[in-house]
């Protein structure tokens, strides 16, 4: 059994960065008890933060949110600005024994990344290939970054060996799904067991899906959404979660 999650979590600020949530965000992160958490607009550094929050982490915010819990973890870099950068993360209770950050940029207004992680799980001689990601904003741009992202993992991942995306799509047009599944064979967990992708967004009253997780060579038994209280104040999308079996 393998439970995951994804979740943009906004930069670790609450809608219109009214406040600063790291702490709650944290142990809410806590609370899925997930092996394998796969994490989208994630600082890994700024330091205005750090000067205007007297409780703000020293550490990236993936290593804060990790810190006793997830001893393994990946971050990519994305966006670079003068004050720090952010992109998207990796936190997991198995070794991660490979990493790469893959540049699937549609054009240079909007910087994205591709986030590959090995990660070799307990017992058995497996190693499935997590893939954390946040698409662009506009449909043109996101179908160039689809079809990088099948050209990537079609010459990474050998075939048969499992894989688990999960993130942002920002896709409400769910185009994802038929070129996922036609060039690669995937599928998403929430299509899967109820017909059609979740609603995560936004957080206090989904309406749109736009956060998505799509999987191969893994079995789905179960898939949630994370909107109510206390999530609705901690981030503007809602978290996902699944449990996978491999067959």
């Amino acid at each position: 059994m393998l439970n995951i999650a994804t979740y943009n979590i906004h930069k670790g600020f609450s809608h219109f960065n009214r406040r600063m949530v790291l702490h709650e965000l944290r142990e809410c992160l806590r609370s899925l008890s997930a092996d394998i958490v796969f994490l989208q607009e994630v600082l890994g550094e700024n330091s205005l933060h750090t000067r205007r929050f007297h409780d703000y982490p020293t550490s990236p915010q993936h290593e804060f949110l990790a810190e006793q819990r997830w001893l393994h973890f990946s971050y990519g870099k994305n966006c670079v600005y003068d004050a720090g950068h952010h992109g998207n993360a990796i936190l997991s209770h198995f070794p991660i024994i490979a990493t790469h950050n893959c540049d699937i940029s549609a054009h240079r207004f909007e910087s994205r990344g591709l986030l590959h992680s090995k990660v070799q799980l307990p017992n058995r001689d497996v190693v499935v290939h997590c893939f954390s990601v946040h698409l662009g904003l506009f449909a043109r741009g996101r179908r160039t970054q689809l079809r990088d992202m099948v050209q990537y993992i079609a010459h990474a991942v050998p075939e048969g060996e499992p894989i688990i995306i999960a993130g942002d799509f920002n896709d409400w047009r769910n185009e994802a799904s038929g070129i996922l599944g036609r060039e690669l064979g995937l599928h998403e967990v929430f299509e899967r067991l109820r017909g059609k992708p979740a609603k995560s967004f936004p957080a206090t009253v989904p309406v749109l899906s736009l956060d998505r997780i799509y999987v191969r060579g893994l079995e789905v038994a179960e898939a949630k959404v994370h909107f109510q209280h206390p999530w609705d104040r901690i981030s503007d999308h809602a978290a996902l979660s699944a449990v996978l079996h491999l067959p």
